[in-house]
């Protein structure tokens, strides 16, 4: 019993929403991604295979937690490994790039696609001319948050009605 009741705590807490932000933030950022100011974002020099490829980036937005990102990111032709430090979705604007994922799988990915690289993980990206993508990332919680999480998600669809 003192289980249930604090899993319907922790989701209540989950889902109660507030009528206002208290982090002053306004409750929709909008811009058009050819508009954001894009600075140099250099890619590790141990990551670069061949070229010399030119990224740059322009924060979008942040979440007030800072667990959640979203930014247009641009490079230049050449060929790098790069890591995934947060889980990361991806949809391409324009170019192309053709992503060889740790496992051997191979994918071109051109405008309008879009991909998800999960945190942890590593990519080969060989771009020939100019890819430009826009980014959502996302930090994984700690473990023992995440497994509150699939609890509170869990009980949502009513999987859980047991306890």
């Amino acid at each position: 019993m003192p289980l249930k009741l604090f899993l319907a705590g922790m989701a209540s807490m989950a889902l109660t929403v507030p009528n206002r932000r208290a982090d002053g933030q306004p409750p929709v950022i909008a811009a058009n991604a050819d508009h954001l100011a894009l600075k140099a974002a250099p890619i590790n020099p141990d990551w670069i295979v061949r070229g010399t490829p030119l990224a740059r980036i322009g924060e979008h937005s942040q979440s007030a937690d800072e667990a959640s990102l979203t930014a247009v990111w641009d490079c230049t032709a050449g060929e790098f490994r790069w890591y995934f430090g947060w889980d990361e979705t991806v949809v391409i604007q324009e170019g192309e790039v053709h992503v060889t994922a740790e496992d051997g799988t191979q994918r071109i990915l051109r405008t309008g696609d879009i991909a998800y690289f999960r945190q942890g993980t590593w990519s080969t990206w060989r771009v020939d001319t100019y890819v430009r993508k826009v980014a959502f990332l996302r930090k994984q919680f700690p473990e023992p948050l995440a497994t509150l999480y699939r609890i509170r998600n869990a009980l949502r669809r009513g999987k859980y009605s047991a306890l």
